[in-house]
């Protein structure tokens, strides 16, 4: 396989997870926010506490985006994932607040 199609294979492999977690974390704020906490919000949940640890091991670089690196010197945010470049720029920070509003809202349903 030649590099622009690994390159390729990563950016359509890094995009697909990044829906997941848009799909789990949008699910998550429904529940909470309905209060139908279920054992998929646990699970869910659980995704974002792995993906943190793999964030922490690899000194908050996805693993997908030290891949990509290898077939590319792009020095756009975006290189590694078929999403805008203010998304990808800004994506962490987009997510670990939308998480954090998860969480307190989910603490406040528990409590209540």
């Amino acid at each position: 396989m030649n590099p622009n199609t690994k390159l390729i294979s990563i950016k359509v492999l890094h995009t697909v997870i990044w829906i997941y977690f848009n799909v789990v974390i949008l699910y998550l704020l429904y529940a909470v926010v309905t209060d139908q906490i279920d054992y998929w919000v646990w699970i869910g949940l659980g995704c974002f506490v792995a993906e943190g640890i793999v964030l922490l091991v690899f000194k908050n670089y996805c693993p997908l985006t030290l891949w990509a690196r290898k077939y590319s010197n792009s020095t756009l945010d975006n290189f590694d994932i078929y999403i805008p470049n203010w998304l990808a720029r800004y994506n962490k920070q987009i997510y670990t607040s939308l998480l954090g509003v998860v969480i307190l809202i989910l603490i406040y349903q528990l409590v209540r």
